[in-house]
């Protein structure tokens, strides 16, 4: 595929503006446990809607589908485990930022995806900038369980948008494949909810609505991420999907009033720097 649309770039910009949102709605989360199953649970109301209105997916799709949904399981586990060792500011920038490149190598060596230098430069660009948010504090330490849990949270991330990349283009019908990818998550609603029944009904109905409004932010933001896929190359659509990380950061300074304020605007020139070369690949 070559560079991508402006139509694309701007259905990935989207989803990236979505997904920082969602996590703006639930970073002061009550359970972290709790809540994600809820966001799980407004992925499974979405796909219920979906799976009614549009037709399946071929068949040749649900090999990636029933593959998506398995290594979920892996990246809500590593992620709780993260979060459990690491705060989310330091946590979140290392797990999306491995991931773009990841994506771009599995793209190359599973769908023959051979981006030019200009676009590999802009993904390096990107991911680093991500990165910084972690590791360009001064002072900043991460524990080492939390870092290889993140690291590993990138690698799923990147293991199931390779995977959804290549199953929304064999599947004929994207609105199909993406109904019932997340009808799916319904299975991983139930684990994680169960994981936490004694203290469902002690859970504010806040938390509640905060949960299932981010899973439904959440899972229009990963659909329009999955629909770009069978627009643009699928390294191109996770670089730009991950700048939600400095999104978020941006958010954090101006709704939050988080601080410091500088490395983040400066990683925000750099992925913007990044989407340019993307653009122009």
């Amino acid at each position: 595929m070559g560079a991508p649309t402006q139509f694309a770039i701007a259905l990935i910009l989207c989803a990236a503006v979505l997904h920082a949102v969602w996590n703006a709605l639930v970073k002061g989360s009550a359970d972290r446990v709790i809540t994600l199953g809820l966001i799980n649970l407004g992925h499974g109301l979405i796909g219920a809607v979906m799976v009614v209105m549009y037709l399946p997916p071929a068949r040749e799709a649900w090999p990636f589908i029933a593959a998506s949904t398995f290594i979920h399981y892996f990246y809500y586990g590593f992620l709780l485990v993260a979060y459990r060792f690491g705060d989310l500011s330091q946590v979140y920038p290392i797990a999306r930022g491995v991931a773009p490149v990841l994506v771009a190598l599995g793209a190359q060596f599973f769908a023959g995806e051979v981006l030019p230098p200009v676009a590999w430069a802009g993904i390096l660009i990107i991911s680093v900038a991500i990165g910084a948010q972690t590791f360009g504090r001064r002072g900043a330490r991460i524990n080492a369980s939390a870092l290889a849990a993140a690291v590993l949270t990138g690698i799923t991330i990147a293991s199931y948008s390779v995977v959804d990349g290549m199953g929304v283009r064999a599947s004929g019908n994207p609105l199909g494949y993406i109904g019932w990818l997340f009808a799916l998550e319904a299975i991983s609603t139930a684990v994680l909810l169960g994981m936490r029944w004694d203290k469902l009904r002690d859970y504010s109905m806040k938390n509640y609505l905060l949960g299932i409004g981010g899973g439904l932010i959440s899972a229009l933001a990963y659909g329009l991420a999955i629909y770009a896929k069978s627009l643009t190359s699928l390294g191109t659509v996770s670089a730009i999907r991950e700048s939600s990380v400095i999104i978020a950061a941006l958010i954090g300074v101006v709704w939050f009033g988080e601080r410091p304020w500088k490395l983040r605007m400066v990683s925000v020139v750099f992925v913007v720097i990044g989407i340019v070369l993307l653009a122009t690949a």
